[in-house]
């Protein structure tokens, strides 16, 4: 399902959670378990360092 990421938050407990907004709809998702499109966006390299940081 195709949404936006409003913005990315540091949450106590969880790590970076991106916000994502589908119509009236949000949610925080794991920054880890966010599938990126093809082509990335641009900014996507801060991503990907986070994910090569996590164990």
């Amino acid at each position: 399902m195709e949404v936006t990421v409003e913005k990315v938050e540091l949450r106590v407990g969880r790590g970076l959670v991106a916000i994502c907004v589908r119509g009236r709809h949000r949610q925080a998702i794991g920054l880890l378990d966010l599938p990126l499109p093809n082509p990335p966006p641009e900014g996507s390299e801060w991503i990907e360092a986070y994910r090569y940081g996590c164990p």
